[in-house]
């Protein structure tokens, strides 16, 4: 069984693209990252895809495309790359899911998921919303992704502590470090649950 070749779909930093590519690297992932897309120009994550070895594409930096045809410019370049799972970390636009696709696209989320997700909830945002909710714990969520926003089926959650002086800033610094071991993990479960040619 060869391992799964996977995009990491991004919209800025690609910390989690950085830290996929080194685990890869490493053998501790029975992936390879072969591409990541980007709908930002001169955003970090390029810059790390270039470090790394990985073709790297801008996809309609400048939002010309509506999500349906976005997403099937989308599809096109996985598909023509041999993509076999596509993971979503911090990416920020609409991608509609087709069938073909079903259970093999995959998103890392900021908070325990069905709590403080959906359209508007990302990044700093979720982490002030679990303070200003008095939340005593936090954590991140991967999951299958759907049409519809922070919803798919669960595959791994990791929580940590809210603690009484965290700031969005603190919490956010937690939270990924919990994302870190979350999402490779949660690839490893998805890929040897799903026997590939």
């Amino acid at each position: 069984m060869s391992p799964a070749r996977f995009a990491v779909f991004v919209s800025g930093t690609g910390r989690h693209l950085e830290n996929l590519a080194a685990l890869a690297k490493r053998g501790e992932l029975p992936g390879t990252p072969a591409l990541c897309v980007s709908n930002k120009a001169g955003v970090a994550a390029l810059d790390r895809a270039a470090r790394a070895g990985i073709e790297a594409l801008v996809l309609d930096p400048e939002r010309a495309l509506d999500a349906a045809a976005f997403s099937a410019r989308a599809w096109s370049e996985v598909e023509a790359r041999g993509i076999e799972t596509v993971v979503l970390a911090g990416f920020l636009r609409k991608l509609l899911v087709p069938q073909r696709w079903s259970g093999r696209v995959v998103n890392i989320h900021p908070s325990l998921l069905p709590a403080f997700g959906g359209k508007g909830f990302y990044g700093e945002r979720v982490h002030r919303a679990v303070l200003e909710r008095g939340c005593q714990v936090s954590g991140c969520t991967v999951h299958l992704v759907d049409d519809e926003y922070d919803h798919g089926r669960i595959l791994l959650q990791r929580w940590c502590a809210v603690e009484a002086d965290d700031t969005p800033a603190t919490l956010a610094a937690r939270v990924f470090a919990e994302e870190l071991v979350a999402l490779p993990e949660a690839l490893r479960r998805l890929w040897s649950a799903a026997p590939r040619g």
